[in-house]
């Protein structure tokens, strides 16, 4: 993964900088040691309360009021959190990320495709895997944790040349001596060959982090986490559901013997091998020795279990602020509002999650001077495009307001373009329209014009600063063309 590039190593408990790595006895970034001269004791510095890695653990996995366990792996098995899941991370990985560059003092913009960094966000972040795929992982990353790293390989003239995630839930984010933010990750053995289970240190300019919400701006909330009890209830009611269908989809009950049993333990359990699980429901159970079976329990439909399990569903569309029809969950979708709540996804769903992930690229990828020059965009168009009628009436108008050309519908089509020479980049302009400044020249045009033509009036020419622009197209069709002669023939 090349962490031998720009990664640390650890020297007897302390990170390691390049210049230790190259040799050295002090890294770079150590801070300052403070020496008491001989006969003067030494003054304590005051103890510097950070929050930085705590505020990270302050919602943590664990058992919720359920009795069940929450973590990422238990939530990944409840469906509806995995289809959100899925959901947002294939959708934020599939769309067109560029690289743009600021032309016209910032008034327009131009494919940056010359720079480094455009082919590394859109085409390979590294060796090992796609922009696609990085960037899946990424989401999946904050959707869970909260907080999304990846570590950045640099070269001699701070280029990026990869970018390599890392697991959240082995990095900790601290601050040294001298306030500057670092960040530690618990490396496991095949991560880093020939090391054995090492801390490495990084500094903040060699990772890249996109944190998800959270009280201090540097680390995110696992929405996971924040949501345990939620989540818990509803791996509660799936593992109830679970089994009830493992007992035979029976409700329990209580074995009764009229005399006393030597071992009740081997009856229970022979009733559960013959009667239990659901390849076993619905069989005639046979009672010995004047046994009967007296039910307990009340049955799922007077529990509401299926109104539970809804609830689960939309509760957790909730959390991650996902329409459930996208979920498969149609119980509340018309042909009507399905549009609109696809491009509310867009706006109220996705848009903040692809603003870090410019934000971020910005803030850790760009160097400073590139900052205002520079920025990364995904282009969202797609997803927000209507039916096929309400683009069409869209882009007539376009064209009947100047706006867009043939080949401007032709691009957001994704079809041929046009050739310049047949009209393909013409614009073109309803001849109707008039200027608001130029309304009350025009209106009292046409009252001058009224008037010349009263009775006994002689009509005047309207002059040259009078004129309208159609005013010489009138005056054609008003006037009288002479026909053409015609040739006699001999």
């Amino acid at each position: 993964m090349g962490w031998g590039v720009s990664a640390f190593s650890v020297l007897e408990g302390k990170p390691m900088g390049f210049l230790e790595w190259m040799g050295f006895s002090k890294p770079r970034d150590a801070p300052e040691e403070h020496r008491p001269e001989e006969g003067r004791t030494e003054e304590k510095l005051p103890e510097v309360t950070d929050s930085v890695r705590d505020s990270g653990q302050m919602f943590s996995f664990g058992t919720a009021s359920s009795g069940e366990r929450v973590d990422e792996q238990s939530a990944m098995q409840i469906s509806t959190v995995y289809a959100c899941v899925r959901l947002l991370a294939e959708t934020v990985a599939a769309l067109p990320l560029h690289l743009y560059r600021y032309t016209d003092g910032g008034k327009g913009k131009e494919s940056a495709s010359d720079h480094p960094l455009y082919r590394i966000l859109y085409r390979q972040p590294n060796d090992e895997m796609s922009s696609f795929i990085w960037r899946e992982t990424m989401m999946t990353h904050l959707l869970l944790w909260g907080n999304a790293y990846s570590q950045i390989i640099r070269d001699g003239r701070n280029q990026v040349l990869g970018l390599y995630p890392l697991l959240p839930e082995n990095v900790e984010v601290d601050r040294d001596g001298q306030g500057e933010l670092y960040y530690t990750y618990h490396a496991y053995t095949d991560e880093v060959p020939g090391e054995q289970n090492q801390d490495i240190y990084f500094r903040k300019d060699e990772i890249l982090h996109i944190p998800g919400l959270g009280f201090n701006g540097l680390v995110g909330f696992s929405p996971i986490a924040m949501m345990k009890n939620s989540l818990g209830t509803t791996l509660a009611v799936e593992k109830y559901g679970a089994s009830f269908f493992k007992n035979g989809a029976q409700p329990s009950g209580v074995l009764e013997h009229p005399g006393v049993l030597k071992d009740p333990q081997k009856i229970r359990d022979n009733w559960t091998a013959v009667y239990g699980g659901a390849n076993n429901a619905h069989k005639v159970a046979v009672l010995e020795e004047g046994m009967s079976y007296k039910a307990i329990s009340l049955p799922p439909e007077d529990s509401q279990f299926l109104s539970t399990r809804q609830f689960g569903v939309e509760e957790i569309c909730r959390i991650f602020r996902v329409p459930p029809h996208m979920v498969q969950s149609l119980e509340h979708a018309t042909f009507s509002n399905i549009e609109h709540q696809s491009i509310d996804f867009v706006v109220h769903t996705l848009t903040p999650w692809l603003v870090r992930f410019e934000q971020a690229i910005i803030k850790d990828l760009l160097l400073t001077e590139e900052q205002d020059v520079l920025f990364p965009k995904f282009n969202v168009d797609g997803l927000l495009r209507g039916d096929y009628q309400s683009r069409m009436s869209g882009y007539a108008t376009g064209i009947s307001n100047g706006f867009l050309s043939p080949n401007d519908i032709h691009r957001l089509e994704n079809m041929d373009l046009i050739p310049a020479e047949e009209g393909g980049d013409d614009y073109y302009l309803n001849g109707g329209y008039v200027k608001l400044k130029d309304a009350g020249k025009f209106a009292q045009v046409k009252q001058a014009a009224v008037g010349q033509n009263q009775p006994g009036e002689e009509r005047r020419e309207p002059s040259e600063e009078e004129e309208t622009p159609d005013s010489e197209n009138r005056r054609s069709e008003s006037t009288p063309q002479k026909p053409k002669e015609r040739k006699r023939k001999r």
